[in-house]
């Protein structure tokens, strides 16, 4: 057991947020917390690393070891590029391979009487440096870096000129360098693209030590976490296996638990309507039974109701009228920002009843292509169609469609002003706002309250062609189960832009890949997405004839002896680029094992006693070291 949480307690003002809660954490486990937004998640981790006391109970780390922390907002300060700012990591390593250095020049001149103690010295350093993992720093920094999403040309770029988003990463990235036994990280995939979360995962599920996370993103704690630590009514229960498990195991034992509560009311009900029928026989005997009952029904240990916050949010989507077959029509959209190009010549449709999600990295326009349908923005070329009967209702990230100014009944009323206050009210308190929370200012809201406010709109606009741009930002888990319900059983279409790979999974019938500045088209889910994405993009240029749904289909100018000669040619690249992989391993290969090589030399009693076959072999192992590097970056981008 690597770190155990006792009986902790914390409550703010007559809220209690914890209470009770233990949990203990093995060496090399990955947990997750979960619970609600305010369920208290964030102000566990704080009370973990001690940035905010508990009113009672324990923290205890074992002895030795050492935690990371990253908090979900970054206020990092600093003058340094990004590059520098991780190096400062590295720092104590990069102290030791220059006292390295020093020491190698020292020897060479020294006397003989010092020369025994630097060799000690070098011998010990240099093991020391070895088990540092020193040969690798460089790579290790631009292994996180690139990950992490950043790169090459901006890691020079200055710490002061960065979004909180970009610090929320290169903070993420020190604390993966830092390599501590027990990592915390709160939200850490809030700024990632799908391609660096896919990175962290992949990290998280490798590194050696603990790691405990808050996240709202389940499929990322499914690849990764055999631990679930749930925050529910300011009770911590723990489950054992990832996300999914969980949300099962969760949904049996809330059904026991209601049974349970069910059948003791029943019971309770039942021997109260004993009681006052003994009692209304008005006789002595009766009237001691009815007492004996009495006080047998006090010692019962009455069960609380379970908690089911799916009943706290109600989102009902449905269209007012049918639309066509034809929802949209998307011919030649193409968009740049100055000297940015975003995409050109994408074309799609959207059938009526098809789910459709857009995906890609950040920056690549998937939000654009939304805004361009919603007359937001103008494209600089192409034609969009709607289809006949198309009522749009369109969900936008960042709620530029919510005045600020206004309260949440005025958004509400002015926008729908049929509505009488009882409905407004209703619908609000549908979407968790209550009694005054109708009178705030919309501009003095949270992102997650924002939502909300913007689903309620969303359901009273009775569309039949939903467009949503990050519908599940600043949703908890929870939150995102009744839209994922609400989505599925909607009777109109929809078309989204989405980070959330699990929402993705649940909700799309088809997926739009915004990838090379096109459009590449998959008839599934994600799942079917991850199956089939290296085949789709081996398809790149596959002729119309080779099959319907062919994901770069081949303008309508084009002759298919250009397609077929394209092919041919993609097709020797790929054999190209699949030698040269291999020759790259067969050199990594070989240098790895001179590498071996030159360790068990080092051991040697007669090498580590001979100054110069010692540097020797130091200076061959530093030149190994540096074309490994060279080559695993060639292989990486040769693999991609």
């Amino acid at each position: 057991m690597i770190l155990s949480c006792s009986n902790i307690c914390k409550s703010f003002g007559s809220d209690d947020i914890l209470k009770n809660a233990s949990f203990h954490i093995e060496e090399h486990e990955k947990a997750a917390i979960v619970g609600i937004n305010g369920a208290g998640k964030s102000t566990l981790l704080k009370i973990i690393v001690g940035e905010l006391p508990a009113d009672s109970g324990q923290v205890v780390l074992a002895n030795g070891k050492t935690l990371g922390y990253l908090a979900q907002n970054q206020n990092l300060l600093s003058h340094r590029s990004i590059y520098d700012e991780l190096l400062e990591v590295k720092r104590p390593i990069i102290e030791m391979e220059e006292r390295l250095r020093e020491l190698e020049l020292s020897m060479k001149t020294a006397a003989r009487d010092e020369l025994e103690a630097m060799m000690a010295a070098y011998s010990r350093l240099s093991h020391q440096f070895e088990l540092a993992n020193g040969y690798a720093w460089k790579s290790e920094i631009t292994g996180v870096l690139k990950g992490l999403g950043f790169p090459e040309e901006e890691f020079g770029k200055q710490i002061s000129m960065l979004s909180g988003g970009q610090k929320t990463r290169v903070s993420l990235g020190k604390l993966l360098l830092e390599n501590p036994d027990v990592i915390l990280l709160d939200e850490p995939t809030n700024h990632l693209d799908m391609s660096s979360i896919a990175w962290l995962e992949t990290y998280l599920s490798n590194y050696k030590g603990s790691v405990i996370i808050v996240a709202h993103d389940r499929y990322f704690l499914d690849k990764i976490v055999t631990k679930i630590i749930e925050l529910d009514n300011a009770k911590a229960v723990v489950y054992q296996g990832n996300y999914t498990a969980y949300s099962e195991k969760r949904a049996r034992l809330r059904a026991v638990q209601m049974k349970a509560y069910l059948n003791q009311q029943q019971e309770i009900r039942h021997q109260e309507a004993v009681i006052e029928k003994l009692r209304s026989f008005n006789r002595e005997k009766s009237i001691k039974r009815a007492e004996s009952r009495e006080k047998m029904l006090d010692k019962i240990e009455v069960l609380e109701k379970p908690t089911e916050v799916n009943d706290a949010m109600d989102i009902r989507l449905e269209p007012n009228i049918l639309s066509g077959k034809d929802v949209l029509t998307v011919r030649g959209l193409a968009k740049s920002f100055g000297n940015r190009h975003l995409f050109s010549d994408v074309d799609f449709d959207v059938k009526r009843g098809e789910r459709v999600a857009i995906i890609g990295d950040n920056g690549t326009g998937k939000t654009t292509i939304l805004k361009i349908i919603n007359g937001l923005l103008a494209p600089d070329f192409g034609e969009i169609v709607l289809g006949s009967r198309v009522h749009i209702g369109y969900y936008d990230q960042d709620h530029q469609v919510l005045h600020m100014e206004k309260t949440l009944f005025e958004e509400i009323s002015d926008a729908y002003p049929n509505m009488t206050n009882t409905q407004i009210r209703n619908t609000l308190a549908a979407f968790l706002f209550t009694g005054d929370d109708a009178f705030k200012r919309i501009g003095d809201l949270s992102g997650g309250e924002r939502g909300r406010v913007s689903l309620a709109k969303l359901m009273l606009s009775e569309a039949n062609f939903l467009i949503l741009d990050e519908p599940t930002n600043h949703l908890d888990i929870t939150s995102k189960e009744i839209l994922e319900n609400a989505l599925c059983h909607y009777g109109g279409t929809l078309l989204y832009v989405s980070h959330d790979r699990y929402f993705i999974n649940r909700t799309a019938t088809r997926i739009l890949d915004l990838t090379g500045q096109s459009l590449v088209n998959y008839i599934g889910n994600y799942d079917y997405y991850l199956e089939k994405h290296d085949d789709m993009m081996a398809a790149h240029f596959k002729t119309a004839e080779a099959g319907a749904g062919s994901p770069f289909p081949p303008a309508a100018d084009k002759s298919s002896k250009a397609d077929w000669k394209a092919q041919k040619e993609e097709q020797a690249k790929a054999r190209r680029q699949q030698n040269e992989l291999k020759r790259v391993e067969d050199a990594i290969h070989a240098l790895e094992t001179r590498d071996t090589e030159i360790d068990v030399l080092l051991c040697d009693e007669a090498v580590f006693t001979d100054v110069a076959r010692l540097l020797e072999l130091n200076k061959e192992k530093e030149e190994l070291s540096e074309k490994l590097e060279a080559l695993y970056e060639k292989w990486e981008e040769l693999a991609e």
